[in-house]
């Protein structure tokens, strides 16, 4: 009995440890597996760029990456005056003192800029003039529809139009690419021919013409901007630079926040400079897509600035409209707040009445200048601020910055959050909170950066010209992607509606299982050849094909095409271009959308 129970128990120890041996052996496979797993997701270093068209850029993307990684040790853990956790609040004293930390590793200020001297090759249509100098008065002599930039520049309108004359910089910058002598600084060059242009820039001056052209006169049913826009539309669509990307390879300028705003919803897989993305719809305007440009400041630059911590006795200044909409609502909360504040400065102001004369002198004398959210996120206030060395506060939670891809805002200026601006007191203890020692390094970077905001022709060195058109060179390497990837389907050019009735012979066969799944209220879709036409709707609201419709009279369309010259229907004053197919069934008031891909 005692040998079959010593028999039993060596047993059970054999099978313990076959299982424990078992169990360690399957947990070093599992470790061994998830580091080959989280290898392969890693970087690939088996690519020769040598091999691709044009390498200029992943040598680009891949020294700027270098740049940033190097970085990463001594970037902020929190560019923003931030509450540590989304409870809790933030005690203004300890935002020095994690600055002090960060510039201890830091002693210049982070810009990657474009080291490898990539010239953008930009084509430009050759717009008639009313597009843009026209706007200006200058009239076209002979055949050409540009100026002699060596006989003479066409002015600029001055005042509050100039700060978003972004346009107009930049095709100064083109055309000056064409002279016999251009000038040094060179992030672009004009190509006459399309098929070698990394962008394709619309020359649409299209700021001056809602600043000066947007109002009807009693005469016009439209207004001469609005026209202006129906034009530029036409004819876009109508080249086949358009058709051949579907406009993705296109630069369009609409810096003031209500420029374009006809045209927009059909232009925009075009790359969009903007000032910010207030007005627009994220599928329309995004921050992967389009490009942010700095305003062209309208205060004087501050020359030779010696005025130090101590030469600025304003602790805290703002001039300008306070009673605004829509999230400019917390300036008429922080002028409450801030009115009786000593060494505080917060009044209202406007261009008129010497008043460009006088926010100059303010922020000049100045240690902080308030930049607070208005009618949209972004204002010029915060480009005056760096003009006049006077350390930016920026309290707008939605804004974006140009070029913030390769520039560190947080170096010169100081983020708060709107909430946290808004509590009695901490904006005006958080100023305080910061030593002349700190405030006097951020001063220091304000004068090494502002060449980055400075519009002038000729243009200069990494001046705010060169630095837009870095920032769109940027964005080639998507945009060729984004091109190459809607040429995949260009082989099954169909379009397809939704009726009742059956699959015409013309639906590829691979489509067929997919398509008999799609069905609106009493009907299946049904194909029609890819000749077939279609006409406005009533009310001029989209598209339709001819003898479109559902069984029950509420159908709509299933499109799409070719990658190439695809074509789009609107519905509802919305586009869905696709590469696929995209369909939207509806009726009596029912409707979904479904994707399918053949």
């Amino acid at each position: 009995m005692a040998e079959r129970n010593n028999t039993s128990l060596s047993l059970g120890i054999i099978a313990r440890k076959s299982l424990f041996c078992l169990f360690t052996i399957a947990s070093i496979l599992f470790i061994f597996s998830w580091f080959f797993v989280l290898r392969s997701t890693g970087r690939p270093r088996f690519i020769d760029h040598s091999l691709l068209p044009n390498s200029k850029f992943p040598s680009l993307i891949n020294n700027r990456n270098s740049a940033l990684h190097s970085q990463i040790d001594f970037e902020h853990e929190n560019r923003s005056v931030l509450s540590e956790n989304e409870e809790g609040e933030e005690d203004p004293s300890s935002f020095s003192q994690r600055k002090e930390a960060s510039q201890a590793n830091n002693n210049g200020v982070t810009c990657h800029l474009n080291s490898n001297n990539v010239v953008l090759k930009v084509f430009m249509y050759d717009l008639a003039p009313e597009f843009h100098f026209g706007l200006l008065g200058w009239e076209p002599q002979g055949n050409s529809v540009w100026p002699d930039l060596q006989t003479k520049v066409p002015d600029y309108p001055g005042g509050l139009n100039l700060q978003h004359s972004i346009e107009y910089w930049l095709t100064l910058d083109l055309l000056a690419s064409e002279l016999p002598n251009p000038p040094n600084a060179r992030s672009v060059i004009r190509v006459q021919n399309a098929s070698e242009a990394d962008i394709i820039f619309v020359p649409y001056f299209s700021s001056l013409s809602y600043n000066r052209y947007s109002k009807t006169n009693p005469k016009q049913k439209k207004s001469n901007n609005k026209v202006l826009q129906e034009m530029l539309l036409s004819f876009l669509t109508a080249q086949k630079e358009w058709k051949r990307s579907g406009g993705r390879d296109h630069l369009i300028v609409a810096h003031h926040p209500n420029s374009m705003l006809d045209a927009r919803m059909k232009l925009w897989p075009a790359t969009f400079i903007l000032a910010d993305f207030g007005r627009y719809p994220p599928n329309i305007a995004n921050v992967e897509k389009d490009v942010i440009a700095p305003y062209k400041h309208v205060i004087r630059t501050f020359v030779n600035d010696s005025a130090g911590f101590d030469s600025r006795p304003t602790l805290l200044y703002f001039q300008g409209a306070i009673y605004r909409k829509d999230g400019g609502y917390v300036r008429q909360e922080l002028f409450y707040l801030l009115k009786d504040e000593k060494d505080v400065h917060f009044a209202f102001g406007s261009v008129q009445k010497d008043g460009i004369h006088k926010a100059t002198q303010g922020m000049q004398s100045s240690k902080f200048c308030l930049n607070i959210a208005g009618d949209t996120p972004s204002s010029n206030r915060l480009f005056d601020a760096i003009a006049s060395h006077c350390v930016p506060v920026i309290i707008s939670d939605d804004i974006e910055l140009p070029y913030e891809d390769v520039l560190d805002y947080s170096e010169f200026c100081i983020f708060v959050r709107t909430r946290d601006a808004l509590k009695e007191k901490f904006l005006v203890n958080l100023v305080k909170s910061i030593g002349k020692d700190e405030w006097t390094r951020m001063w220091r970077k304000l004068k090494e950066v502002e060449r980055f905001f400075e519009f002038q022709y000729p243009s200069k060195e990494n001046d705010a010209v060169q630095m837009i058109w870095q920032a769109v060179a940027r964005k080639v390497p998507a945009v060729r992607m984004k091109i190459h990837k809607s040429r995949r389907f260009s082989r099954s050019l169909v379009a397809y509606k939704i009726n009742s009735g059956f699959l015409s012979p013309w639906v590829p066969s691979p489509c067929k299982p997919v398509l008999q799944g799609l069905r609106c209220v009493g009907g299946v879709v049904n194909a029609l050849n890819t000749d077939s036409r279609v006409k406005p709707s009533k009310g001029g609201k989209g598209y339709h094909w001819y003898g479109m419709g559902c069984s029950m009279g509420y159908g709509s369309v299933v499109v799409i095409a070719d990658g190439m010259t695809w074509e789009r229907l609107l519905l509802d004053r919305r586009q869905y271009p696709r590469s696929h197919l995209v369909g939207k069934m509806g009726g009596r008031g029912r409707q979904s959308w479904s994707e399918v891909e053949c």
